[in-house]
């Protein structure tokens, strides 16, 4: 088995990839920024996986760098990257209400710390020529659409577009994919619940009938990360249910 290292895999949207990676046997290193009980939670859950907790700052290069030697001595070479973790701002507001405190969030954590991140890890993917690399963008983060009072988080996520595609490709031959999920408007509870529990409550809002949910997004990510899915790399993927999350608050 592997050894998959993901960011702010805890709770929220990343702990349903955590918890594939460990049903399928492979070992986690996982990172978390302050709530350390919902890690450990994780453990307690799990206790006869193999799960390192790390506390982390994305935004601080320093703590990625010992984040990923402690994985590595723990449990050797990273084979999969999950890139979860992605600062937000919740509060709506125009790029020019953005403090340069806010801006420096959006871009080191968005992007400048997937960018640390890739350095510290494809080395050792190359000497086994394989690796799995999964970032997290927004719906239509493809196309580079403009995002309305999201400015700041948009720049740094349609930037890390272009970033997971060209890895894809300086990397192929070496055995390494490079793809991104887009999650929808996934709210609440919804990030760390099942596909079944979705099912059993309507919303109207999205065209499928239902909400999407962690488990939505963690199948999406495993499916990238499967030995036998080397022809897809480059690759980004919405998933959303058919609602267009970026124009439904024009307000």
């Amino acid at each position: 088995m592997g050894h998959a290292f993901i960011t702010a895999g805890t709770k929220g949207l990343g702990l349903k990839v955590t918890e594939g990676f460990i049903n399928k046997g492979h070992a986690v290193s996982v990172t978390y920024f302050r709530d350390f009980k919902r890690a450990k939670q994780l453990q307690q859950r799990f206790p006869e996986a193999s799960i390192e907790i790390i506390q982390v700052d994305v935004c601080n290069q320093k703590d990625l760098t010992n984040a990923v030697a402690r994985a590595v001595e723990k449990f050797g070479t990273i084979d999969y990257l999950i890139n979860n973790a992605g600062p937000f701002i919740f509060e709506r507001k125009k790029l020019t209400d953005h403090t340069d405190e806010e801006w420096d969030q959006m871009i080191r954590g968005n992007l400048d710390a997937v960018f640390h991140l890739l350095k510290l890890t494809i080395p050792d993917m190359r000497k086994k020529q394989f690796g799995r690399i999964v970032n997290y963008g927004f719906q239509s983060a493809n196309t580079s659409a403009g995002w309305i009072n999201r400015a700041a988080f948009s720049a740094a996520k349609v930037g890390l577009v272009s970033l997971t595609k060209s890895i894809a490709y300086e990397e192929a031959e070496n055995g390494i994919t490079s793809n991104m999920v887009c999650p929808g408007d996934i709210a609440g509870d919804m990030k760390e619940a099942s596909i079944e529990k979705s099912r059993k409550t309507q919303d109207p809002y999205t065209p499928i009938g239902r909400s999407g949910t962690g488990e939505d997004i963690a199948r999406t990510v495993l499916f990238f990360c499967d030995q036998d899915s080397d022809m897809i790399t480059g690759t980004v993927v919405d998933i959303n249910g058919g609602l267009d999350v970026i124009h439904q608050h024009r307000k």
